[in-house]
């Protein structure tokens, strides 16, 4: 498989600042590929440099197999975009705005009429986009990234700010894009449950530096098991874990421990508490979530010795 994205000892720093340190990004064709890390990481800097917006202070960029710097129109020209606060002319209608985008692209009206049907805006392209919610307009501005069928498709923070259905509607488009597109899918966000839902490749990054780059199946497959045991008494449970030097939360009735216990093994404790008092409604092991995992890659003692 080829990479959409590659970059090599990418670097960008403002002042005394680095923001991106040394990153190597190999992003495969045809992926959903999640950009993940917390707000002030480097994710929306790293995207800037990737679409020629800012120069890299070091490193090297590759899209779609050709050079930013070298090829520059090349690179850019099978490549669409969503910022992080995408603009739109609150006065013109939605099929203003993709009409001059099909028009500055040398595109026919008949794929703005494709792309607005694709995002279920085809019944609102004749409204004003100042009278469009929130979801509409980062629909609005995924159809006119669309246009000309990129090969790659940049998505800085593309559910910021929506409620739950828009999130909702912008995950099921970005998940069927790969198919229905033919594009790559580059996407950044801070909120762990959008790559876990969405993506099929992951990297995680903090403080400019990549912690793990690898598909999603293999990030979770590293993620450890633990029991989760639903009681009358929670809070109590988890001080006994953690007197037992067993790491332990909770959360509302149930409490999750990190053991990985035999069937036996669990039947076993399960006795044990219920003769110490413990009314169990349930017992089963699961495996942590990719919010566990980020936690883990970048605690304290991770950072120390990145």
């Amino acid at each position: 498989m080829t990479d959409a994205i590659t970059t090599e000892t990418l670097c960008r720093a403002f002042g005394e600042i680095t923001a991106v340190d040394a990153v190597n990004l190999s992003v495969p064709e045809g992926s959903v590929f999640g950009f993940l890390g917390p707000n002030g990481a480097g994710k929306t800097t790293t995207i800037r440099m990737l679409l020629g917006l800012i120069r890299a202070d070091a490193g090297r960029i590759r899209l779609n197999g050709h050079d930013l710097k070298q090829a520059r129109s090349a690179a850019l020209s099978g490549v669409g975009a969503i910022g992080e606060s995408p603009a739109l002319y609150p006065n013109l209608t939605g099929l203003d705005i993709m009409m001059m985008a099909a028009r500055l692209g040398g595109h026919p009206r008949s794929e703005v009429m494709d792309r607005l049907d694709q995002v279920g805006l085809s019944g609102a392209a004749d409204r004003k986009v100042g009278g469009y919610s929130l979801g509409m307009r980062q629909r609005l501005a995924l159809a006119r990234a669309m246009i000309g069928r990129p090969k790659l498709l940049i998505l800085d923070e593309p559910t910021n700010g929506l409620d739950p259905a828009g999130i909702a509607d912008m995950r099921a488009l970005i998940r069927a894009l790969p198919q229905t597109l033919g594009a790559t899918i580059f996407l950044s966000s801070h909120l762990l449950s959008e790559i876990e839902q969405t993506a099929t490749h992951c990297a995680l990054i903090e403080n400019g530096r990549l912690l793990f780059q690898d598909t999603l199946q293999r990030l979770m497959e590293t993620a450890p098991m633990r029991l989760a045991v639903e009681t009358d008494r929670p809070s109590e449970l988890t001080r006994r874990f953690l007197d037992d030097g067993v790491h332990a939360e909770q959360d509302g009735q149930i409490v999750r421990a990190a053991l990985e216990l035999e069937t036996r093994a669990r039947a076993a404790l399960v006795s044990q508490l219920v003769a110490e008092g413990f009314a169990v409604s349930g017992v089963w092991t699961e495996r942590a979530s990719l919010e566990d995992l980020f936690l883990a890659l970048t605690g304290p003692g991770r950072r120390a010795s990145a």
